[in-house]
């Protein structure tokens, strides 16, 4: 891994689609203190990353790190899958 690669920002998420090519999107979830109250809500995010072999499946755990644009929506690109979904 080179310097540059370290510096990157990656994030853990679950693949909520799969259906176009070569793209996967990814469902990050982070908790966020509430400014008043205190406590810690969930909040999510939805990202669309580059999938080069097509093999993130439904429910995946996926690693993704930032990268430049490769299109409009998708800037982060698939780094490895952490855990696989059990198939139905």
């Amino acid at each position: 891994m080179s310097a540059a690669e370290k510096r990157t920002r990656t994030v853990q998420g679950r693949v909520i689609g799969n259906k176009a090519d070569k793209t996967i999107t990814v469902e990050v979830e982070r908790r966020v203190k509430h400014p008043v109250y205190g406590k810690y809500i969930k909040r999510t995010s939805k990202i669309h990353a580059h999938d080069e072999v097509n093999s993130a499946g439904m429910g995946d755990t996926v690693l993704v790190a930032e990268s430049r644009p490769i299109s409009k929506t998708k800037t982060w690109t698939l780094v490895e899958i952490l855990e696989t979904a059990p198939q139905i």
